[in-house]
């Protein structure tokens, strides 16, 4: 491994970036690195201006996409070259607010029917039923689950444990599920495929981000659920679901492990109550300018 890769990997543990963001600030760099064609000691500022000039102008990269390169490039050469530059702090992608995709409860009970395989029907039912993350849900352990207190303790972003309570519905199918593999560990070990079938091995590491999303994309593609979801989209289903059934938004943030109520907030206007009430003073206003459509009048001069 290169040095400066090394000490940029070692930088960002030091800061305690999640494995998978030290991935992507390394793709990030290396991407830089490859357009200008010089090493990395070699890069100017007016190469960097001229990168991000690219990524949004004619590439015109998705905003995520553009912070994860700015916020790479700055840790890169701020912390581990020690070079504070002015344009990593003009590059800062214009703010946008996009409402997330929301499932409503039986397209949700519709999608996990068909996961065939029973450990991912279980994962993403968990997933739903308890708002979580896509790792957070596949990672569970024996140990998080607290069966006396209806509870599951997550590990979430930055490593901030936060506690959800557990429906009994889905306690009693991770006991049965258990029982199919006894695994000391993981709750949802990784299925191996034989031919046809499928089986875990009693010592069976957890379910992996890509088989996930894989099992849940079969799932909604047969489903005839027409709408652009993930597994992600089961936890913003749960908060809407939630919202709209009173539970207040201070629990529900919690919940979540939002450290600002403006996250959870975004909910607010996804919930079908907020539409409802919409309802009765958008058709009087549409009624005023329709036209019954069998008339023909002539215009008047």
């Amino acid at each position: 491994m290169q040095p400066l890769r090394l000490r940029f990997i070692e930088d960002m543990r030091l800061a305690g970036l999640t494995a998978r963001t030290q991935e992507a600030y390394v793709h990030a760099v290396a991407r830089l690195v490859t357009w200008v064609g010089e090493p990395p000691l070699r890069i100017t500022e007016e190469d960097v201006r001229r990168h991000f000039l690219y990524l949004t102008g004619e590439r015109k990269v998705a905003r995520s996409t553009a912070t994860i390169a700015l916020c790479a490039i700055k840790r890169f050469f701020e912390d581990t070259l020690g070079r504070v530059w002015t344009t990593l702090d003009l590059a800062r992608p214009a703010p946008e607010t996009k409402l997330p995709v929301v499932l409503s409860r039986e397209e949700v009970a519709a999608i996990l029917s068909l996961v065939r395989i029973p450990v991912y029907r279980a994962c993403l039912a968990t997933i739903y039923a308890c708002g979580l993350r896509l790792m957070e849900g596949a990672h569970l352990r024996l140990s998080d689950i607290d069966a006396s207190r209806m509870a599951v303790r997550v590990r979430g972003k930055g490593n901030h444990d936060r506690v959800v309570p557990l429906p009994e519905a889905i306690l009693s199918m991770l006991r049965a599920l258990w029982r199919t593999h006894r695994s000391p560990i993981w709750l949802f070990p990784a299925p191996t495929r034989h031919g046809t079938s499928w089986s875990i091995a009693h010592d069976a590491g957890p379910l992996n981000r890509s088989s996930l999303q894989s099992a849940f994309r079969r799932a909604l593609g047969r489903s005839g659920v027409h709408k652009a979801a993930h597994v992600h989209t089961l936890r913003h289903s749960w908060a809407t679901h939630l919202l709209e059934d009173g539970v207040p938004l201070r629990a529900i943030q919690s919940y979540l492990g939002h450290s600002s109520p403006r996250t959870t907030a975004l909910y607010t206007h996804l919930t079908t109550r907020v539409h409802d009430a919409a309802w009765g003073p958008l058709n009087a206003l549409a009624e005023c300018v329709t036209l019954d459509p069998s008339r023909d009048d002539e215009p008047t001069a």
